[in-house]
């Protein structure tokens, strides 16, 4: 990256946290005390341990710096509880989950929408093919059932799977959905996916074009993360 990048860049992440800042302030009006009263309260007690046991020159930086980074992590967990719920319930929210899986996932939303805002959205990694249906239960998992055959046939062996986001019974809470998807058991090898991807593109290549409902923006929550991780 070229030295000029750099400004630009602590900026745009500048921005970000700032932008985190005012979604979950909407949600949580008291965020700004509880950041400051954690950051404080470290910082107080750090203070008391140098005047116990050692100079204040060793244990007030060591203070400042784990209370920075407590702050840090209360706050990303603010912004993350807050964006979801500004999401939850609505069309595409289950999209905007699954659009924060990091590397190794290829999330492509919304492979099947129906008149009613029933959507299935489609993850593929090495557990194979994870199919994430979001509307109401009785049709969605119809839905689900119809899209599980149409991809079981290209799929080569790869494993189907179907989840359906909700808070019902053997449904995924949308606040778990990315951490139940990463922990379902490995069933191919990277080149498998890769070869698997390839198949998939056959199917989606005579599928019609379906608009996405409007909803969430898929990359908002993935945004308020990225910005408590700096990247």
């Amino acid at each position: 990256m070229a030295k000029n990048d750099a400004p630009a860049e602590k900026t745009g992440r500048l921005k970000q946290i700032r932008s985190a800042y005012r979604l979950t302030k909407k949600s949580d009006p008291r965020i700004g005390l509880v950041l400051a009263g954690i950051f404080l309260g470290v910082v107080a007690v750090f203070v008391a341990l140098a005047l116990l046991v050692g100079p204040l020159l060793v244990w007030l930086p060591l203070g400042v710096a784990l209370a920075f980074l407590a702050t840090t992590i209360i706050f990303g967990r603010r912004v993350e509880k807050a964006a979801y719920s500004q999401i939850e319930g609505q069309a595409g929210a289950a999209a905007s989950a699954l659009q924060t899986l990091r590397r190794g996932w290829n999330v492509t939303p919304a492979v099947a929408v129906t008149k009613n805002a029933d959507i299935v959205h489609r993850v593929v990694g090495r557990p194979g093919i994870v199919l994430v249906g979001e509307g109401q239960p009785s049709r969605v998992k119809n839905l689900l059932q119809a899209e599980g055959k149409k991809h079981t046939r290209v799929a080569g062996g790869a494993p189907v799977i179907q989840i359906v986001a909700g808070q019902g019974e053997d449904e995924v809470d949308i606040r778990k959905l990315t951490k139940h998807v990463t922990k379902l058991p490995a069933a191919l090898q990277p080149s498998e996916v890769t070869d698997l991807l390839q198949r998939l593109k056959a199917l989606d290549a005579v599928r019609p074009q379906v608009p996405m409902p409007k909803g969430p923006v898929p990359t908002s929550l993935k945004g308020a993360r990225q910005a408590m991780k700096g990247r």
